[in-house]
């Protein structure tokens, strides 16, 4: 039940508890919760570990909690109850036995931990006195909205078509394992925003697609550092097939680290930032994963496959592998 919270503490008020089963008729409060310097929940262990309330007043309240007591004792029921009362509603209404002039008092009755712990917390917190300032009021209609999130498609498409272009112009027949890579990693990616929005809700934001582009460039660098390793190979005289491998072996070291590096930084970011800024670190750091695994499950079996072609294995002009784009002699042509 849900109280109004807007009475003051001198008015006579007609409140109900909690559950809305018990209505009372409150007289002006005499002790407020500003008076009560200390409160707890306990267990009595010699008593049956039943849980119990203790608090504990300050000057001013152990003051007028002494006479309010000192008064309600010599009443009948039910008029020798005090209410404990929060935002309108009766929390608890325990009855008094005995003057308490000491200032330190204890409730007892059939609690669990959590309605002793629950009352506590009444006691010594209240009603936080919490107000909210309106910073800033900003109104984006949905058009809005949509034109900013398809500029951010544009541009990642902008992007992706660059680097597919520079990969075509410069490794020529080489970089169409660069075509087919990004478009296996592009694919990964986009599976797993639909199951994410499945399973968990992910949406993807403006923010997030800046992270998606800035993992293209990531993703590039990792064929771009592994065909300048084939091609160091192939300018110190080894065969296609041999530099192949171990321009792999010493790549893939230069690889893992550059992913990691960004993968620890987005991580950092998600934890550490609010807002927009840990959309673009999930996507940034899902999008750096799906490279690694493209890179070792995808881009080096194929390199591999396409070394044993008579087109890139012959140092074909339009291969990226020819003498004039290595800088060296012509390769041998292996059996």
């Amino acid at each position: 039940m849900q109280g109004t919270g807007t009475d003051a503490p001198t008015d006579t008020i007609a409140v109900c508890d909690r559950a809305g089963t018990t209505k009372y008729i409150l007289a002006p409060a005499e002790v407020l919760g500003r008076q009560v310097s200390k409160a707890s929940a306990s267990i009595d262990t010699q008593g049956g570990n039943a849980w119990y309330v203790s608090l504990t007043f300050n000057g001013e309240g152990t003051k007028a909690f002494g006479a309010l007591t000192t008064r309600v004792t010599t009443l009948a029921e039910p008029l020798n109850q005090v209410a404990i009362v929060l935002d309108g509603l009766v929390v608890s209404a325990p009855r008094i036995t005995e003057p308490i002039p000491s200032g330190n008092a204890q409730i007892t009755g059939s609690f669990t931990q959590l309605e002793a712990q629950d009352l506590s917390n009444v006691l010594k917190y209240g009603a936080l006195p919490l107000a909210f300032d309106r910073g800033e009021v900003q109104q984006v209609s949905p058009t809005l909205g949509a034109d900013q999130l398809n500029a951010g498609l544009l541009a990642g498409g902008l992007g992706l078509g660059l680097v597919l272009l520079y990969s075509l112009l410069y490794y020529r027949g080489l970089g169409f394992v660069t075509v087919g890579s990004l478009t296996v990693a592009g694919s990964l990616v986009y599976l797993l925003f639909l199951l994410l929005g499945k399973w968990i809700g992910f949406t993807l934001t403006l923010a997030g697609i800046a992270g998606a582009i800035v993992a293209i460039g990531v993703t590039a660098d990792s064929f771009i550092i592994y065909f300048e390793r084939v091609r160091d190979e192939l300018r110190e005289g080894r065969t296609l097939r041999t530099a192949v491998e171990t321009g792999w072996l010493r790549a893939r070291h230069t690889i893992l680290v550059a992913d990691f590096v960004s993968i620890i930084a987005a991580v950092l970011l998600y934890f550490f930032a609010v807002g927009g800024v840990r959309g673009f670190a999930f996507t940034l750091g899902l999008t750096t994963l799906v490279d690694l695994i493209v890179v070792f499950v995808f881009t080096k079996p194929l390199v591999t496959i396409v070394a044993r072609l008579h087109f890139f294995s012959s140092g074909h002009r339009l291969s990226g592998l020819s003498a004039k784009s290595t800088g060296t002699l012509p390769v041998t042509k292996e059996a």
